[in-house]
């Protein structure tokens, strides 16, 4: 009897939870041009039509995947009116974003070093503890908890370092 009320529960909690997640959203502009999104219906409001958000937020996946999971951005015409920049101040502007970028560039890769080095002396530090009967101990585990945001810390940089490159290389 219980057997058959838990699958049951789990039968009905699948079909009705995923209901109770969707939401609408509501745009609304008042008077004064202020806009106010919401979930309750407000007189004069526009239902907005979204699409689900991407939660992968850089995790799973190649980068392969991800962009064969994208749909393909339709592009629109840029409007007649739309204002226009010389090439010239367009090289301009494009040689100041490639300094800051190079500047950016340059300390990640010092802040790298620094992860890197903090990584190998926390490699040769053991985290140790000490018994009531005097004796050592090593722990394991916060060592390896120490390890890992240390390892973070250094991925996180090189990372960094990746994406200005390919920044800085989209600018040549």
């Amino acid at each position: 009897m219980n057997k058959q009320l838990s699958l049951l529960s789990i039968i009905l909690s699948t079909l009705i939870v995923p209901n109770l997640v969707h939401a609408e959203i509501y745009k609304h502009v008042d008077s004064e041009g202020r806009v106010t999104y919401s979930n309750v219906k407000l007189k004069g409001a526009k239902k907005l039509d979204l699409e689900p958000a991407d939660t992968n937020f850089g995790s799973g996946g190649s980068e392969a995947n991800r962009s064969t999971n994208r749909a393909p951005q339709a592009k629109t015409a840029t409007p007649a009116n739309f204002p226009k920049v010389d090439a010239g101040t367009q090289n301009q502007r494009d040689g100041k974003r490639k300094d800051i970028l190079q500047a950016e560039l340059e300390a990640e890769k010092q802040a790298l070093a620094k992860a890197k080095e903090a990584y190998a002396e926390g490699e040769s530090k053991p985290e140790v503890y000490k018994a009531a009967n005097g004796k050592t101990f090593r722990n394991v585990a916060k060592f390896e908890e120490k390890m890992k945001a240390l390892k973070d810390d250094v991925d996180v940089h090189q990372r960094n370092i990746e994406l200005l490159t390919k920044e800085i290389n989209a600018i040549n």
